[in-house]
């Protein structure tokens, strides 16, 4: 009830911001700000991606953004350089539900020879019907934890580098969701979330969700055995009228929307604990924590488990070099 309250009124907490705070307000004083710090943001075509796109690149930040719709991404960047027309602003294709264009795309990135300080796995999407990928995996599940498990696997050392070489601290920021704690110990099945025998979108998507933390967590810890100057966090944004939440028909209606609207943040609201994580001098040095309105906060128990992140962690790693052999294998013929 109280931390409720403290949502619903816009308290503050620890970090000086709550829930009412914004991407602008929570980065007008920002580390590092006499050097140009780069950052790929995925899922910045539209909605809290953009918004965290345009505020970084406001404050000076290389924004790389790998779209799969290159249009859309074309589209943001002119709004962002008529806005801040120095901002430096890299696009690229992308579709993260392919492991092969995955690493298509680091490949080309890595090649650019620019240094990389932020990685954002921002993007996602909610489907209401059971859809594969090209690599016949759950859609929901290819979009929002693979594909981003690989891309950060892909740049993991460039970030080390960079940090090592810059001594300024890489952070990567993995975008989760409240409604992780809805997943049950007893239904969290790796081969089930890859090939469902009975589908629901929003169970999926909280999967997603869940798996998202969990990477966090392994991640962060092997980043701390290897003494690397690179921190990882996820974050859940708040509950913002995004493409993602009107999918969910069923789940969250319009009418909801309208009587809930004081719960719902704006999309700039949305973006802010995106942008204090990546930014913020008082989150240097912190990783594998959840954050929520810009300060820590609670995962479910699940999300905690550090033998359950490192055995998801070594199934994915296991079926990710499967699928890509394949690939590998129908290229050469």
């Amino acid at each position: 009830m109280k931390e409720t309250l403290r949502y619903l009124a816009g308290i503050a907490g620890p970090s000086g911001f709550g829930s009412k705070s914004t991407a602008e307000q929570v980065t007008q004083i920002s580390s590092n700000s006499m050097v140009q710090l780069t950052a790929i943001i995925t899922g910045a075509t539209s909605g809290i991606g953009a918004e965290t796109a345009r505020v970084l690149a406001k404050r000076g930040v290389r924004v790389v953004i790998p779209a799969r719709d290159l249009k859309k991404a074309v589209e943001l960047k002119e709004r962002i350089l008529k806005e801040s027309p120095n901002a430096k602003i890299i696009l690229s294709e992308i579709d993260l539900s392919s492991l092969a264009s995955v690493k298509r795309f680091c490949t080309e990135f890595l090649a650019l020879g620019l240094p990389l300080n932020i990685l954002i796995n921002n993007a996602g999407i909610f489907s209401q019907k059971l859809e594969f990928s090209e690599d016949k995996i759950e859609m929901t599940f290819a979009t929002n934890y693979l594909g981003h498990y690989l891309l950060t696997e892909m740049l993991l050392e460039k970030m080390i580098e960079t940090a090592e070489q810059t001594g300024i601290q890489g952070r990567i920021i993995n975008l989760s969701s409240v409604i992780h704690s809805w997943v049950k110990r007893d239904s969290f099945c790796f081969s089930q979330m890859l090939n469902p025998n009975n589908y629901n979108g929003t169970r999926a998507y909280a999967q997603s969700k869940l798996a998202n933390i969990l990477h966090a967590k392994e991640i962060a810890r092997q980043l701390k055995a290897k003494n690397a100057k690179v921190t990882i966090n996820a974050v859940h944004p708040g509950i913002v009228k995004t493409g993602i939440i009107r999918a969910h028909k069923g789940f969250i209606t319009d009418s909801l929307f309208f009587i809930a609207s004081k719960l719902l943040k704006s999309t700039s609201q949305g973006a802010s604990t995106s942008c204090y994580v990546a930014l913020s001098q008082k989150t240097e040095g912190i990783s594998g924590k959840y954050f929520a309105d810009c300060n820590e906060s609670n995962c479910s128990a699940l999300a905690n488990d550090e033998s359950q992140a490192q055995r998801l962690w070594r199934h994915t790693r296991a079926l990710i070099h499967r699928r890509l052999q394949v690939c590998n294998i129908k290229h050469q013929l």
